[in-house]
C-alpha cells in the first residue's frame, strides 16, 4: 500500500490515550506519526511502521 505525508493510518496497537488513529507526518527511511487524539510524535523504523500499520483510514 502506498502511504503519503497526510494520510490517517489505523495501528494494531492502542496508544495509552486510547486512540488506535495516527496520522503519518514523514516518509523516508523513518515514518513520522502523530496522535490524531493527544497530537504525541513517535518515529518508528520503516519495517515496523508498516508492521503496525492495519488500515488506511484516509488522506
Amino acid at each position: 500500500m502506498q502511504y503519503q505525508v497526510g494520510d490517517i493510518v489505523r495501528t494494531k496497537k492502542v496508544h495509552p490515550c486510547g486512540s488506535k488513529l495516527w496520522e503519518i507526518t514523514r516518509i523516508g527511511v523513518d515514518f513520522k506519526l502523530k496522535c490524531t487524539k493527544c497530537g504525541h510524535i513517535v518515529t518508528l523504523e520503516r519495517e515496523k511502521a508498516l508492521k503496525a500499520i492495519t488500515k488506511k483510514e484516509s488522506n
